[in-house]
C-alpha cells in the first residue's frame, strides 16, 4: 500500500466521520431540512470516495499512472463536490453551485480511470 494514498483516505475518511456527527447532533436543529440534506451528501460522497482512495493506495504499488490519476480525481472530486456542499449548506454561498457538479465529473473521470486500469490488468493476465 502507497502510505500517501492510506493517509488522503484515512484524513477524509475522519473528515467525513466528524462532519457527519457534527451534522447529526449540532446541525440537526440550526440547519433547514434541504440545507442539512445538502450537508448530508457532502458527508456521504466524501466517505465514499475516502474509501475509494484506499482502494487506490492498495492498486498503487502495482499499478501504472492511470489509478494514480483516479486517486487525483477522487481528492479533487472531494474538493469540489463535497467542498462545494459544504459550503453551499453551511455558509449557503451559492456562487459554489456551479462548481459541484465539476466534482462530481471528476468522481467520474475517476471511477471511469479504475475501470480502464482493470480492463489493461484483464488484457495483460490474459496475454492480450
Amino acid at each position: 500500500m502507497d502510505p500517501k494514498w492510506l493517509i488522503a483516505a484515512a484524513v477524509n475518511g475522519f473528515i467525513a466521520v466528524a462532519a457527519g456527527a457534527f451534522g447529526a447532533h449540532y446541525l440537526k436543529t440550526r440547519l433547514g431540512a434541504g440545507e442539512l440534506l445538502t450537508f448530508e451528501v457532502a458527508v456521504r460522497y466524501q466517505m465514499y470516495h475516502a474509501l475509494a482512495l484506499l482502494a487506490v493506495g492498495t492498486l498503487a504499488g502495482r499499478s501504472t499512472g492511470v489509478t494514480l490519476a483516479a486517486g487525483w480525481c477522487f481528492v479533487g472530486g472531494i474538493v469540489l463536490f463535497s467542498g462545494s456542499l459544504y459550503g453551499l449548506s453551511l455558509a449557503g454561498w451559492k456562487w459554489l453551485g456551479p462548481v459541484t457538479p465539476l466534482g462530481g465529473l471528476l468522481f467520474l473521470a475517476g471511477w471511469l480511470l479504475l475501470i480502464v486500469q482493470g480492463i489493461t490488468a484483464v488484457r495483460t493476465s490474459a496475454g492480450v
